[in-house]
């Protein structure tokens, strides 16, 4: 080996020293647990290995930018959002501080109360709509249908099923939910990566907008503030109604673990509703921290309707805030029932 390579491979063995050697906090402390589960709010002991004898200054413990309450050797997992979380040491020694991250999962306190229903009425619907949105805006149910060819956003009278006004997508879209916030009607596309914004009186597309870490679209409904998207995994993002970009995300999660099967969604009273994917249940989900407080069962909704080849899974839910009941279909469902929910006795 000349001079010349000997002096690049040393620069380089240096340079990965430096790199990954005395400066990388991952050679130097780690944090341990007994676990990486717990329930929010639960007592956790942590310790931290001093790997290289350093002599530590301080450490505290972070989730989400929040530093955790400790006494002693026990934190308390004081979270607002639930789920898979970073929790961060920050350890100050000889002069300088570093951050250990480590990844553990902060689950619900108690398991989700189970529910059913009670049907108050039937009502006609279109068997050829594969629903995949409904929203109510006063005694109007606005839907949203999809596949590549037959997705539309339309208006319908909900007792008698007649689709009043409709706006078609081209063929290359497949739509998915809708929510109405405001004086515009929102609209998501499968995996287009793109969504509309409608005129929800004459129907007329305005705008599109493009998604940005959530890379497909699913379910949409919002507080009377802020939109709530579903894309497929356990996040429900959090987006800005006027800039339509991602502003945060709460995770879907149980006492037992993260769950990812959120479509069709609608909020009510700090709660959002949400059908489980390919599933005849319904979730309801904390808006706040993410916790699966409930699951409601429709069971037996499917076998109501008339049976046919396209027949396909529940899917669809709108709130009707005058009547105080819930309305419910699935896709080439020929029926849609306005039901209760109550407490499985």
């Amino acid at each position: 080996m000349n001079s010349l390579k000997l002096f690049a491979c040393s620069n380089i063995l240096l340079f990965f020293m430096a790199c990954g050697g005395e400066n990388n906090p991952a050679r130097l402390f780690r944090i341990q647990l007994e676990q990486d589960e717990f329930p929010v709010n639960a007592p956790v002991r942590v310790s931290l290995e001093n790997k290289k004898d350093k002599a530590i200054t301080s450490v505290a413990y972070f989730i989400d930018g929040k530093e955790l309450p400790r006494e002693g050797n026990t934190l308390t997992l004081d979270v607002d959002r639930l789920g898979i979380k970073n929790l961060i040491a920050r350890v100050a020694y000889e002069g300088t501080t570093v951050e250990v991250p480590k990844e553990i999962r902060v689950l619900a306190s108690s398991a989700p109360v189970v529910y059913t229903y009670e049907i108050v009425q039937e009502y006609p619907h279109d068997r050829e709509a594969f629903t995949q949105g409904l929203e109510f805006y006063r005694d109007t149910l606005y839907e949203s249908t999809g596949k590549k060819g037959a997705s539309s956003i339309r208006k319908v009278d909900f007792r008698t099923g007649t689709v009043l006004q409709k706006t078609d997508l081209e063929n290359t879209y497949f739509g998915e939910g809708i929510s109405l916030l405001g004086d515009k009607l929102y609209q998501l596309t499968w995996q287009n990566g793109r969504g509309f914004i409608y005129d929800p009186q004459s129907m007329e597309r305005l705008e599109s907008f493009t998604y940005g870490a959530s890379k497909e679209g699913w379910g949409l409904c919002n507080d009377g503030t802020t939109l709530y998207k579903s894309d497929g995994t356990e996040k429900i993002w959090l987006l800005d109604p006027a800039q339509l970009n991602e502003i945060g995300y709460i995770q879907t999660v149980t006492n037992t673990s993260v769950f990812n099967k959120a479509n069709e969604l609608e909020y009510v009273d700090g709660k959002i509703y949400a059908n489980v994917w390919q599933k005849e249940s319904m979730m309801i989900i904390n808006a706040e921290s993410g916790a699966i407080e409930g699951v409601v069962n429709f069971g037996g909704l499917k076998d109501r309707v008339t049976k046919h080849s396209q027949l396909d899974v529940l899917n669809g839910v709108a709130y009707h805030p005058g009547r105080k009941t819930f309305f419910v279909t699935g896709k080439y469902w020929d029926k849609l029932f306005e039901v209760r929910i109550k407490p499985r006795e």
